[in-house]
């Protein structure tokens, strides 16, 4: 091969190099934020949080001018931290509480952006014994301490290892409102309390005697199952329809309005792109 040809071959192979090497700085490039990217940050909810991740890494990707961060530790610290500035933005799985607004004020900006249900779930052998279905009566009863074994509830002879949240979570205050008659009622039959839907969910799935409740896109998958509640069983037609008694509103909250950076977020969750991610993480769409 002649010199002059090897000389061109060399030149185009660099030439090509050069171009891919740009384009894969340009890939890595993409959805990067800007060297002024305004940062929003949200807390709260565990719950809530895994939509508005996902909304969140979908929002990034598409623009480069606003990073959204987000973290856990329940609807109380979220509303704690948007109330005192360390948040933009609180999730919350229940509205704000009246203490809450003696604490820091009536200055707080709900917006609903899912809709979602509490699900009772047991362990799968304790679903397998026949316990599909208890009544808020039977749940209250367990709860309280006054039923300790499953066949007083028409299940096996086991003694039922009774799972719930700390305090601070939305989901305890929603299922102690609607199912213990309030916010504040104690639950002495409770055996270990935990932080959060993923650990209810792991702890109830480790046993062969459990109960507990969680958010209703966590009963699913694992050795659980979600059971009916009063003889109507969660999805999303029944919470839809209001038939299924532990339905709840899944909130954002911020501290008076809400700034420019946190509003083009909280806008792109309740837009037609935003509310399929709802649906895809397992929520129903406020519409």
């Amino acid at each position: 091969m002649n010199r002059p040809l090897v000389s061109f071959l060399i030149a185009c192979l660099a030439i090509v190099s050069i171009l891919s090497f740009s384009g894969c700085i340009d890939e890595e490039k993409e959805g990067a934020p800007a060297p002024d990217a305004a940062a929003v940050s949200v807390a709260g909810s565990t719950t809530v949080m895994p939509l508005v991740e996902a909304c969140a890494e979908e929002f990034n990707k598409i623009q480069n001018m606003v990073r959204v961060s987000v973290t856990g530790g329940g609807s109380g610290v979220g509303i704690k931290n948007v109330a005192e500035g360390l948040s933009d933005i609180a999730m919350a799985s229940r509205q704000v509480k009246p203490d809450e607004l003696a604490a820091y004020g009536n200055s707080f900006e709900e917006f609903v952006v899912a809709y979602d249900a509490i699900a009772v779930v047991v362990s799968q052998p304790i679903y397998e014994a026949g316990i599909t279905d208890l009544s808020q009566e039977q749940v209250k009863a367990i709860y309280s301490g006054e039923v300790a074994n499953w066949k007083d509830v028409g299940g096996p002879d086991e003694r039922i290892y009774v799972v719930a949240r700390e305090v601070g979570s939305g989901t305890r205050d929603t299922f102690n409102g609607m199912v213990m008659g309030g916010v504040e009622a104690e639950t002495p039959g409770v055996t270990t309390y935990h932080g959060s839907n993923a650990e209810v969910k792991t702890a109830v799935t480790n046993s062969d005697k459990a109960i507990g409740y969680v958010g209703m896109n966590y009963a699913e998958g694992g050795a659980l199952r979600a059971i009916a509640y009063g003889g109507v069983t969660p999805s999303a037609e029944t919470i839809k329809d209001g038939s299924y008694p532990l339905s709840r509103a899944l909130n954002l909250y911020t501290f008076g309005d809400p700034g420019p950076d946190a509003k083009k977020f909280i806008d792109f969750i309740l837009s037609d792109e935003g509310q399929n991610i709802v649906q895809d993480s397992g929520f129903v769409p406020i519409r």
